[in-house]
């Protein structure tokens, strides 16, 4: 798809704090990464409602094959273009192969922790994660959900409240 090893400008890193920069989904982790791992426990969670007789492994696979089929999708024109329309994401160029492998990454993580703690923690963990996130870069993944789905002016205006 003509995604570069380290993004748009090539220049290596481990962190990208400014979700506005444009190492933005560039590096190796940003703030989004904390939302892949919401994904991860959020798809625990919903394998465990539908498959729980499945070998933990394969629903293991199961989210695997799922989070690397988001990342092909989300570095489409299509997706691309819709964050950039509806979204904060005004400068978004879609992932590096190296974030969105580590995306991936911490989605397994998330599929991790969902599987060695407590039901409740991970929920506890999931809010947390929401509301930090929102206070942070007031954006999240049940935001980026709604604002990809549906997108409400209002959500739009305070998230580039900045």
């Amino acid at each position: 798809m003509g995604r570069k090893i380290w993004g748009i400008s090539g220049q290596p890193g481990i962190w990208s704090g400014d979700i506005n920069s444009e190492h933005n989904s560039q590096f190796v982790a940003d703030p989004y990464s904390f939302s892949h791992l919401t994904h991860g426990i959020l798809l625990y969670g919903l394998l465990w409602l539908t498959g729980r007789n499945l070998p933990v492994r394969i629903r293991a696979l199961f989210v695997l094959l799922f989070e690397a089929g988001w990342e092909v999708l989300e570095n489409t024109d299509l997706v691309i273009n819709r964050y950039r329309a509806e979204t904060i994401s005004l400068h978004y160029y879609g992932d590096s192969v190296v974030n969105s492998m580590s995306d991936i990454m911490f989605c397994m993580m998330g599929f991790t922790l969902a599987y060695l703690l407590p039901t409740r923690i991970s929920i506890i963990l999931v809010i947390a994660l929401e509301v930090v996130l929102a206070l942070w870069i007031r954006d999240g993944f049940m935001l980026n959900v709604i604002m990809l789905i549906h997108p409400f002016s209002a959500i739009r205006t305070w998230q580039a409240a900045t």
